[in-house]
């Protein structure tokens, strides 16, 4: 709710896929090519030319809508999306308007811990047009058709957000999913994953408000301003006297305003068609089921495991998940018998990370799954320190060393854990720091962590820390 209001968002992410040719010819699917180096007659439009499907692309939207638990329509055709623009040499789209190949899905997403579940509307397959170029070395804009018949698939929720924060969960989730079922390299940079945002706002109890369009968001933070923004305008525009406008918006995220682009356009407004060049699509039973049979476990489903069956953080476990190398690693060391996965998912996110930030896989070092998971199982136990833990950490990843115990002890790693010897060692400091235990005793007690830290010093830090203040408490009582 802002201000009285109930916000509704609505969704359409177009993704991407990244097949090895376009989506009706033979030329190269890739970016960053030569400008117009990857075109030919068909994807230019040239007159008389024939689209032929890239049956990968069938394949690719039909993983996406098992994943999104849809409804595939093994039947369907494709239709002619009719409107002029510079970068559509043909003058229409090749899309899908009454018969999408998936529909009637849903996704659910952890939002501050708790689940909530999205309407997936649709999932259409669909042709990219080309890029306008713009720069201060020419005057006007000049067009690269290289991404004209690059395929897309369109991703369309039903109005089931209710806030930015909503919003911004779904994106993410959505972006994850593309990356695990491996159909897209989701890099918003390069336009790769973009989304067109709709938003409306109502009072509660009354019918839903006129909904404004932002097309072509290009980064999920972006979104999530786009839809604070544009909530709040239409809201001030009602409290006004005025009325909301249904139109198509451009975010201009520098600004941090929309700006209003032209009226809404329906259906009608683009004159579909079945596409008369292109044969009705009709995808075996058997296949539909073998598609649904390869996907693996999907990131959100992974990520409420890792938070009910290892009591990680929602903020962790989505860390871990967002790169497949690093989840697979998790589960590996957890499978090799790892007893601590929060301490776990501290390695992961902190050594293991910045390691890989460098560029280099894990694959690339002599670092398997079941010495992480010793190397986390002593650390948990106390029988190494976190400080030995990445001495013995960077012998595996520098030095090539593949044997923990022998790392632990070479280098005289093991921590100190006799009691005896513990007790000993705090009865030595304490006598020789006399005035810190006084302090202690007279309320000073920022003097106990000064204790303990001349009782490790005085072990060369082998000392179980847990055990050792535990020592310390006792004889200063």
């Amino acid at each position: 709710m802002i201000k009285g209001y109930e916000v509704v968002i609505g969704l359409e992410v177009h993704a991407e896929l990244n097949t090895k040719t376009k989506i009706y010819c033979s030329c190269k699917n890739s970016f960053g090519l030569e400008v117009n180096t990857q075109v030919c007659p068909i994807c230019l439009g040239m007159p008389g030319t024939l689209p032929t499907l890239n049956e990968s692309v069938v394949d690719y939207a039909i993983k996406m809508g098992h994943a999104l638990n849809c409804g595939i329509n093994r039947i369907c055709k494709q239709d002619r999306k009719n409107y002029f623009y510079p970068d559509l040499p043909k003058s229409y789209q090749i899309s899908q308007a009454d018969i999408p190949l998936c529909h009637d899905g849903y996704l659910d997403v952890l939002v501050n811990g708790d689940t909530k579940r999205i309407g997936i509307e649709r999932i259409h397959i669909e042709e990219d047009a080309g890029k306008l170029l713009h720069s201060d070395k020419f005057d006007g804009s000049l067009v690269d058709f290289n991404r004209c018949g690059v395929p897309l698939i369109e991703i369309v929720s039903r109005p089931d957000m209710r806030s930015s924060e909503e919003a911004k969960a779904y994106l993410e989730t959505i972006k994850s999913i593309l990356k695990y079922i491996d159909i897209s390299d989701c890099k918003m940079q390069e336009g790769s994953i973009r989304c067109d945002v709709n938003v409306s706002v109502h009072k509660p109890g009354e019918p839903f408000g006129t909904r404004c369009e932002m097309k072509n968001v290009n980064s999920f933070s972006a979104a999530v301003r786009g839809i604070d923004y544009e909530a709040n305008r239409q809201i001030e525009l009602l409290e006004s006297g005025g009325t909301v406008v249904q139109e198509t918006r451009r975010w201009d995220d520098a600004k941090g305003e929309s700006i209003s682009m032209r009226s809404k356009e329906d259906a009608q407004d683009y004159r579909y068609f079945p596409e008369p060049d292109l044969l009705t699509i009709v995808v075996p039973e058997e296949k539909v089921k073998m598609l649904k049979d390869t996907l693996p476990e999907l990131p959100n489903a992974k990520i409420m495991r890792y938070v009910s069956d290892y009591s990680l953080s929602q903020t962790d476990a989505a860390m871990i998940v967002d790169v497949p190398e690093k989840s697979k690693f998790f589960d590996d060391c957890i499978s090799a018998g790892c007893t601590a996965p929060k301490l776990l998912s501290n390695w992961i996110l902190g050594e293991i990370s910045k390691f890989m930030n460098e560029g280099v896989s894990i694959e690339q070092t002599s670092l398997t799954a079941s010495m992480l998971a010793k190397l986390v199982n002593y650390i948990s136990s106390g029988k190494i320190s976190t400080a030995a833990g990445k001495t013995v950490f960077d012998a595996i990843i520098n030095e090539n060393a593949d044997d923990i115990d022998k790392v632990i002890e070479e280098k005289s790693l093991a921590q100190i854990s006799d009691i005896s010897m513990l007790e000993e060692l705090a009865k030595e400091v304490l006598a020789a720091n006399e005035k810190s235990v006084q302090d202690y005793k007279n309320g000073k007690t920022n003097a106990l962590g000064y204790l303990v830290g001349q009782c490790m010093k005085a072990s060369k830090g082998k000392a179980n820390p847990g055990a050792m203040k535990e020592i310390v408490l006792k004889y200063l009582a």
